[in-house]
């Protein structure tokens, strides 16, 4: 399965101790790799790692792939932002929905299902989500 991974996913498989390890490397084990990611996630998950290493040697290693310019989806990213405006996104998630709407086969790996469930791609799609069971 494509996949494009959000914070909580990778912070959940990298860190032993969060509380969605297991769920997350039971998802890795289940995924195409790389998985295609943005440079907000990258920069998330290195500030809830309290370190960049780790997202940097996944990047350098090929288990992610930058997919995202945001320059180029900066009109459709205000529109995003205007349209959740109420659920206060963060630019990693504009980002991600964005790249659900580049990349229609790809399932969003995500910890954030409330948002997730409410966003849509396209105006109207609901987004492929994988998320820990409830």
């Amino acid at each position: 399965m494509n996949a494009i991974a959000d914070t909580g996913f990778l912070v959940a498989l990298l860190q032993a101790h969060d509380r969605h390890h297991l769920w997350a490397a039971e998802v890795a084990e289940n995924i195409q790799w790389p998985v295609l990611t943005c440079e907000s996630v990258l920069s998330e998950t290195a500030f809830h790692l309290r370190s960049s290493k780790l997202p940097l040697q996944m990047l350098q290693d090929g288990m992610l792939r930058l997919a995202f310019d945001l320059t180029r989806h900066l009109e459709r990213l205000h529109d995003l932002a205007r349209r959740y405006e109420d659920r206060h996104p963060d630019l990693a998630d504009l980002c991600l929905i964005r790249m659900s709407e580049l990349y229609p086969k790809y399932s969003v790996i995500t910890v954030d299902e409330a948002d997730f469930r409410v966003y849509r791609r396209n105006k109207r799609e609901v987004i492929p989500i994988i998320c820990p069971p409830n």
